[in-house]
């Protein structure tokens, strides 16, 4: 298997996981939004919706590039919750390390996510 079809295949593991997991523990995921998120409820189910969405996207290959570029704005978007988690660690049971970890580990998500769908392979040229 090439790193590339490694990669897709984390991307969509990844994302249908964690969309799934919006909708099988939205409680849980509700408690970790931010005061001055709007709805917090139906964020969490939006974000299931478009990571479950992205997740199959990427195994559609005229959808991949789109879905690639959907699912790392989505990544970029949720970050600001991730840092809110960091700052107010004390309202979660995650401990500091491992959110600090997760908030580390945000730019590798958009790499693994770019290389998956949007960089060309090595040897090909455009005409």
């Amino acid at each position: 298997m090439s790193w590339r079809r490694a990669a897709l295949a984390l991307v969509f593991v990844w994302f249908a996981a964690g969309g799934l997991g919006h909708f099988l523990l939205t409680d849980a995921f509700t408690t970790v939004m931010p005061p001055y998120v709007p709805h917090p409820r139906e964020m969490v189910l939006a974000t299931g919706v478009f990571e479950i969405a992205g997740a199959l996207g990427v195994l559609v290959k005229r959808l991949r590039p789109f879905a690639g570029i959907g699912l790392i704005v989505l990544t970029v978007c949720v970050t600001p919750v991730h840092v809110d988690m960091l700052l107010n660690a004390e309202r979660h049971a995650i401990g500091a390390p491992a959110l600090w970890a997760r908030l580390l580990f945000q730019p590798i998500v958009v790499f693994i996510i770019w290389f998956a769908t949007l960089s060309r392979p090595s040897g090909h040229t455009s005409r």
